[in-house]
Protein backbone atom coordinates (compact mmCIF):
# COMPACT_ATOMS: atom_id res chain seq x y z
CA UNK A 1 0.00 0.00 0.00
CA UNK A 2 2.78 2.57 1.10
CA UNK A 3 4.26 2.12 -2.62
CA UNK A 4 1.15 2.57 -4.18
CA UNK A 5 1.02 5.63 -2.43
CA UNK A 6 4.33 6.90 -2.63
CA UNK A 7 4.60 6.05 -6.61
CA UNK A 8 1.17 8.31 -6.80
CA UNK A 9 3.10 10.98 -4.87
CA UNK A 10 5.91 10.99 -7.11
CA UNK A 11 3.94 10.52 -10.10
CA UNK A 12 1.15 13.81 -9.27
CA UNK A 13 4.47 15.84 -8.44
CA UNK A 14 6.03 15.52 -11.57
CA UNK A 15 2.58 15.16 -13.80
CA UNK A 16 1.70 18.51 -12.07
CA UNK A 17 4.43 20.74 -12.49
CA UNK A 18 5.96 19.97 -16.03
CA UNK A 19 1.89 20.49 -17.04
CA UNK A 20 2.03 23.94 -15.41
CA UNK A 21 5.28 24.44 -17.75
CA UNK A 22 3.03 22.72 -20.89
CA UNK A 23 -0.10 25.36 -20.10
CA UNK A 24 2.17 28.16 -20.01
CA UNK A 25 3.68 27.14 -23.49
CA UNK A 26 0.35 26.62 -24.72
CA UNK A 27 -0.77 29.81 -23.48
CA UNK A 28 2.51 31.59 -24.96
CA UNK A 29 3.81 29.50 -27.40
CA UNK A 30 7.08 27.91 -27.76
CA UNK A 31 8.54 30.76 -30.26
CA UNK A 32 11.24 31.75 -27.39
CA UNK A 33 12.65 28.38 -27.92
CA UNK A 34 13.50 28.31 -31.51
CA UNK A 35 16.50 30.28 -31.94
CA UNK A 36 17.97 27.38 -28.95
CA UNK A 37 17.08 24.57 -31.31
CA UNK A 38 17.89 26.61 -34.38
CA UNK A 39 21.39 27.28 -33.09
CA UNK A 40 22.23 24.06 -32.00
CA UNK A 41 21.72 22.95 -35.84
CA UNK A 42 18.14 20.85 -35.50
CA UNK A 43 15.41 22.03 -37.93
CA UNK A 44 12.82 24.55 -36.27
CA UNK A 45 10.12 21.93 -36.16
CA UNK A 46 12.01 20.28 -33.24
CA UNK A 47 10.67 22.82 -30.91
CA UNK A 48 7.11 21.75 -31.01
CA UNK A 49 8.46 18.59 -29.33
CA UNK A 50 8.59 20.77 -26.02
CA UNK A 51 4.25 20.08 -26.82
CA UNK A 52 5.24 15.48 -26.22
CA UNK A 53 7.53 16.18 -22.73
CA UNK A 54 5.44 19.00 -21.39
CA UNK A 55 1.53 18.38 -22.31
CA UNK A 56 1.30 15.01 -23.44
CA UNK A 57 3.85 12.88 -21.10
CA UNK A 58 2.97 14.56 -17.85
CA UNK A 59 -1.17 13.60 -18.38
CA UNK A 60 0.10 10.03 -19.12
CA UNK A 61 2.22 10.13 -15.58
CA UNK A 62 -0.78 11.71 -13.62
CA UNK A 63 -3.25 9.15 -15.08
CA UNK A 64 -0.88 6.34 -14.89
CA UNK A 65 -1.56 5.15 -18.13
CA UNK A 66 1.59 4.38 -19.76
CA UNK A 67 3.93 6.99 -17.48
CA UNK A 68 6.53 4.88 -18.04
CA UNK A 69 6.34 5.94 -21.80
CA UNK A 70 5.31 9.36 -20.03
CA UNK A 71 7.87 10.06 -17.44
CA UNK A 72 10.59 8.55 -20.19
CA UNK A 73 9.58 11.40 -22.98
CA UNK A 74 9.60 13.77 -20.01
CA UNK A 75 13.23 12.61 -18.86
CA UNK A 76 14.14 12.99 -22.81
CA UNK A 77 12.48 16.73 -22.81
CA UNK A 78 14.51 17.73 -19.84
CA UNK A 79 17.79 16.32 -21.69
CA UNK A 80 16.80 18.07 -24.26
CA UNK A 81 16.39 21.43 -22.04
CA UNK A 82 19.56 20.83 -19.97
CA UNK A 83 21.61 20.81 -23.79
CA UNK A 84 19.56 23.49 -25.55
CA UNK A 85 18.74 25.83 -22.47
CA UNK A 86 20.83 25.31 -19.56
CA UNK A 87 23.95 24.54 -21.03
CA UNK A 88 26.23 27.48 -19.58
CA UNK A 89 24.48 26.47 -16.10
CA UNK A 90 25.49 22.27 -15.38
CA UNK A 91 28.13 23.41 -13.70
CA UNK A 92 26.75 26.78 -11.81
CA UNK A 93 25.76 27.11 -8.28
CA UNK A 94 22.82 29.72 -7.38
CA UNK A 95 23.00 32.82 -4.88
CA UNK A 96 22.14 30.29 -1.92
CA UNK A 97 24.77 27.59 -2.92
CA UNK A 98 22.72 25.39 -4.48
CA UNK A 99 22.84 23.94 -7.85
CA UNK A 100 21.75 26.36 -10.94
CA UNK A 101 19.31 23.14 -12.27
CA UNK A 102 18.26 22.06 -8.90
CA UNK A 103 14.67 22.00 -10.26
CA UNK A 104 15.61 20.66 -13.71
CA UNK A 105 17.65 18.05 -12.31
CA UNK A 106 14.49 17.34 -9.72
CA UNK A 107 12.55 16.56 -12.88
CA UNK A 108 15.17 14.62 -14.72
CA UNK A 109 15.81 12.02 -11.81
CA UNK A 110 12.72 12.09 -10.93
CA UNK A 111 11.23 10.61 -14.54
CA UNK A 112 13.95 8.49 -14.83
CA UNK A 113 12.99 6.90 -11.34
CA UNK A 114 8.97 6.53 -12.49
CA UNK A 115 10.22 4.98 -15.71
CA UNK A 116 12.16 2.57 -13.69
CA UNK A 117 9.62 1.93 -11.15
CA UNK A 118 6.16 2.10 -13.09
CA UNK A 119 2.92 3.67 -12.02
CA UNK A 120 2.39 1.84 -8.68
CA UNK A 121 -1.44 0.58 -7.52
CA UNK A 122 -3.28 4.02 -8.38
CA UNK A 123 -3.27 4.12 -12.06
CA UNK A 124 -5.01 3.01 -14.85
CA UNK A 125 -2.50 0.35 -16.08
CA UNK A 126 0.85 -0.97 -15.01
CA UNK A 127 2.97 0.02 -17.92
Amino acid sequence: MNDGIGKLILRLALGILILLHGIAKLKGGVGGLTGAVTGAGLPAFVTYGVYVGEVLAPILVLLGWYSRIGAGLIAINMLFAFALVHRGDWLALSNTGGWALELQGMFLFTAIALALLGPGRFSLNDK
